[in-house]
This record gives C-alpha cells, structure tokens and sequence, in this order.
C-alpha cells in the first residue's frame, strides 16, 4: 500500500500524519521538538517517533516508510543546508523539505491566493499571488520578528524600566511589572540574562489585555506592534479577492486591532499547518500529482 505523511515539527514538538494517496488521513502522532537548525539528529529521532506514532494509530506497519512519501514543514528550514542534511537521513521512500511557513499558507489558504501572517512568539509571513511566494520575516527575536509576543514582551520590561527612571509616565500595568520582579529593577534585568523568547512572551497577553482599557504603557506597545504587523503585510499589496489569514497564539488579539482593510480581507485558516503537509503530499506525491520523482 502506498502512503503519503505529512509532519509539522518547530521547537515545541512535531506532529505527523499518514494518509492515503488521496490525502485521507488515516493516523497521527506526536513526538518531540523539530527544529533542524538547533537539533538537527534529534529533531530526525523526533519525527521518526511521530510517524512511527501515526503509523501505529492507523493500525500499520512502520515498515511500510521504504514505501511512504513524506512532505515535512519543519522549523529552521529556510537557512543553511539543513533540509538538505535531513532529507539524506529519513527513512521514507521521498522526503521534501520545506519551511513550516509554507505548510501553514497550504492549510490556511487551500488554493487561494494571499497571504498568512503567523502571529506568536515569533513572526513569519509568507504571500503567494500565481503560485509565486514572497517570503517575509522569520529572522528571529535578536534582530527580527517585530510584532511578535517576544518583542512584545521585551518592550513591555523595557518601557518599566523607562518608568521607573522617571523617563515617562507609569500606568498600572507597569506597576503590576514592578510588583511581578519585587520592585527591584535589578531582579528585571538578571530575568534577562537567561531569558528565551517564550518567556518574554508570556509578557504579551497582558499588554492587549491592559490596551484595552486604555493603559497608556500598554496601549503604546500594542499600537507599536499592530503598526509593525500593518507596515509588513502591506508589503503583499493585497487585493480584495485575495485571503489574509492570522495564525498563531497571538492572532485572536491582533484581529480586531488591525484596520478595515485588513479585517475585510481575513478569513479563518481552511486547515491547520498538518493539513497543510497532508495536501501537499498527496498533491506531489499521491493519486491529486502522481509525482514521485
């Protein structure tokens, strides 16, 4: 039996799921992280387990790999030669690459055209117009992916800071910050040194939150950010006919912040990200491409 797998992996953890020629899901699975860039033989030993998972909740063999073609859309996919480093180790019969990005635009939008912005700790956007895609972002929290709840995060500690030096105005949620690190700005700055992108923005929620009563502290952050997210997807020049999709942990918060011309043009994802990897693999590799070059 010919099978076709779809996984989506990042560095919280990787899903998978086998599927028919067709694209009809017949299991899934999960395993641990898959980010290539960071953890290249772990990340392949995670999505092995995912599949072999999958495999197991199909009632299936996972010997039938030497048979199945894959479609993976995996976290650090889009710099350096780690895809191609992956793609020589697993064990399916064809493996394709590609940046979770491009999984998440195949589930979100279907056939459509537009573009997804992916919303969370991080950033990433990614259009496509007549099958041509624009890549936007995704650089990482030192020197991209503005917007994101970690910038969002770290700006939120930053402007406490300029408060409690007298530099502008507090609010209660800066106040709530300086109580959070015992109003001790020292206490602050040490959260810094170890600090990772998720743990500034676990910070995010309450900045939208607060905004939205009016906090000046919090209200001039989200402003700042909803401009950022603005500014980057009129990059895509989006027509009315065409599909912006919002993903991610923070997309319900932006969605009714971002201006009618955006709002007008938002549709809910068609499937997720796993969806995503499912319908690309049947399309290349099953009965909807037939392709197994």
């Amino acid at each position: 039996m010919d099978l076709v797998l779809g996984i989506d992996g990042g560095g919280t953890g990787c899903r998978a799921a086998v599927a028919t020629q067709a694209g009809d899901i017949l299991g899934r699975g999960r395993g641990g992280p898959a980010n290539i860039r960071t953890d290249l033989a772990g990340s392949r030993e995670n999505i092995v387990e995912a599949a072999r998972l999958a495999f197991a909740d199909a009632d299936l063999d996972p010997a039938l790999f030497i048979t199945t073609d894959a479609v993976l859309g995996l976290a650090g996919a889009n710099v350096g030669d780690y895809k191609q480093q992956l793609e020589a180790i697993l064990p399916f019969r064809n493996s394709t690459v590609e940046n979770d990005s491009l999984i998440s635009l195949e589930g979100a939008l279907g056939d459509n055209d537009g573009a997804i912005a992916a919303l969370g700790t991080g950033t990433v956007y990614l259009g496509r117009r007549s099958g041509q895609l624009r890549p936007v972002g995704g650089w990482g929290f030192q020197i991209g992916d503005l917007g994101s709840g970690a910038r969002i995060g770290r700006d939120l500690l930053q402007e406490t800071l300029l408060v409690h030096d007298g530099i502008r105005a507090g609010s209660p949620l800066a106040e709530l910050v300086l109580d959070r690190f015992g109003r001790k700005p020292g206490e602050m700055v040490e959260f810094t040194t170890a600090a990772k992108p998720a743990d500034y923005g676990t910070f995010a929620p309450m900045v939208f939150e607060h905004a939205a009563k009016g906090d000046v502290v919090a209200k001039r952050i989200a402003d700042r950010a909803v401009a950022d997210v603005e500014e980057t997807l009129a990059v895509f020049d989006l027509a009315p006919s065409e599909r912006l999709c919002l993903l991610g942990g923070l997309a319900g918060l932006y969605a009714p912040l971002l201006s009618q011309r955006y709002r007008q043009i938002m549709h809910p994802p068609l499937q997720d990200a796993l969806g995503g990897a499912v319908a690309m693999a049947a399309r290349r590799f099953g009965t909807a491409g037939g392709d197994h070059g």
